[in-house]
């Protein structure tokens, strides 16, 4: 056998077996995603793939590494394919059941490998202080909806775990989480509970991290009325200045639902931002889309797929950008929840706990969202456009000042994400844009096209774009170089 031969089996075998060595299923290729928005308009490319480390500065953007603590999925199965997504900062769950497992002895060496092993990378960790840990009577529950520790033992232990956390990883955390969605399971708690948790917890880090910064509430529903009160229990105690972020999730079919209630609660984080003179930030802490059809879990019982779990996926982080708020991707990878079923709201699909089975659509959309709308772009609330089309479309402005350049991004969020890329026609009209060769990218698929001259129109300071390609996924209008580099 020749020897280039043997080189190639080699290779071809560390390829298929090493999915802890390489990110070998990553598509570099410019047709990636196969299945794009119906257009005649001429291809020319695609959005250029851009990993963490081709990203400068602090971006809007969080990504999903759930249940390390509960072994339902494990960071070797899936840590090569991080990176190169290109969301810097990570969110990972503390797991004090996983870590004392004996009263009084920590053993934090799982903890330790991943996040030490996710900082090499380049990744930035956001810890959630969750769940409860059952050696103790009123230790509470160690899976989600479990419960909080509520005896006098259980909570001495709980702060203890706490502290021991913050100590071990004060330099190495970049942000800290309380309790995840304590707004469900039962008994249902109260928001004077959850808010009196929140502050106990927070209080055991800012003692040995005094410039600690830390999310609260990380409520599953989006409720003002809930969120109110809960706010206004931290304000009594005078405690608003332990958070700077107010965390919260909710699902929804259609993802542009969720912003009537955003902005209800956007207001509610104002009101006491003004009379305490605070600046708490909303954060969507954990949102995601199943790429198959599941029982359990959020956003079960609808027939999804690759496809629309790539739309509604891309639709939530660019809407959550429209509203000014961080966004979180749920999640990086397939879980298998023991006892429950495999959450199939990953990027990535699973064949069991410890091998993937492939990359799905959505992560390389996430990865075009992440790669367009990078730091240098802020949004331009103010921005003179309109669009007609049959049916009302969602539509947001960004400029890169330096550049000089716009991003233009729309889609149809009137229904549910589907499964047709059949295009609808749509006139833009732009005045006082920062074009100079528009061209036309799907945000799904990556895939760049041309606009033909003939449906280019200028009037003094205006631009108007005749039949314009648009779908129930976002498509973009920007220059050519900021998705083409010369």
């Amino acid at each position: 056998m020749k020897k280039k031969t043997v080189l190639t089996i080699i290779a071809v075998f560390l390829l298929w077996n090493g999915s802890n060595l390489f990110a070998q299923m990553i598509d570099y290729t410019k047709t990636r995603v196969e299945r794009s928005i119906q257009s005649d308009w001429k291809w020319i490319g695609s959005i250029r793939q851009r990993s963490i480390h081709d990203i400068p500065g602090e971006q809007s953007w969080t990504l999903g590494c759930e249940t390390l603590c509960r072994d339902y999925i494990y960071w070797d199965t899936y840590k090569e394919y991080v990176a190169p997504l290109g969301i810097k900062r990570i969110r990972f769950q503390g797991g004090w059941a996983k870590t004392e497992k004996e009263k009084g002895v920590y053993d934090f060496a799982w903890l330790d490998y991943i996040i030490d092993d996710a900082r090499k990378r380049g990744l930035s960790i956001w810890l959630e202080t969750d769940y409860g840990n059952p050696i103790y009577e009123g230790g509470g529950g160690k899976d989600l909806a479990g419960g909080f520790p509520t005896s006098k033992e259980a909570l001495e232990a709980w702060d203890r775990w706490v502290g021991e956390m913050a100590r071990r990883y004060k330099d190495k955390v970049w942000a800290w989480a309380m309790w995840n969605e304590p707004d469900i399971g039962k008994p249902k708690r109260s928001p004077q509970m959850i808010s009196e948790f929140n502050i106990r917890t927070a209080e055991v880090i800012k003692k040995i991290i005094p410039d600690a910064r830390i999310g609260a509430l990380s409520l599953a529903h989006n409720d003002a009325e809930y969120l109110d009160q809960c706010l206004q229990y931290f304000a009594d105690h005078h405690k608003l200045e332990l958070f700077e972020w107010i965390i919260y999730h909710g699902y929804a079919k259609n993802p542009d639902t969720s912003y009537s209630i955003v902005e209800k609660m956007a207001a509610v984080v104002d009101k006491y931002n003004k009379k305490y003179k605070v600046d708490l930030k909303l954060w969507q802490g954990e949102n995601g889309c199943p790429s198959e059809r599941a029982s359990k879990f959020a956003l079960s019982g609808h027939d999804w797929s690759e496809l629309t779990q790539a739309k509604w996926d891309a639709r939530r982080m660019l809407g959550d950008l429209g509203h000014d708020v961080i966004s979180s991707v749920f999640t990086i990878c397939d879980f298998d929840h023991t006892g429950r079923e495999i959450n199939h709201k990953g990027l990535l699909k699973i064949n069991d706990k410890r091998h993937l089975a492939k990359v799905k659509m959505a992560w390389y959309t996430v990865q075009n969202v992440v790669s367009v709308f990078d730091p240098t772009l802020a949004r331009l609330k103010e921005y003179s456009c309109s669009i007609q089309c049959d049916k009302e479309i969602t539509w947001y402005a960004y400029r890169d000042q330096k550049a000089n350049q716009d991003v233009l991004v729309c889609w149809d969020g009137t229904g549910i994400p589907s499964d047709s890329n059949e295009a609808l026609k749509a006139a833009i009209t732009i005045e006082n844009g920062k074009f100079k060769d528009p061209v036309w990218a799907d945000i799904v698929s990556g895939y760049i096209r041309e606009i033909p001259k003939k449906n280019i129109k200028f009037s003094g300071n205006k631009m108007i774009l005749i039949d314009v390609p648009v779908y129930d996924g976002p498509i973009i209008i920007t220059d050519r170089t900021r998705l083409i580099p010369e």
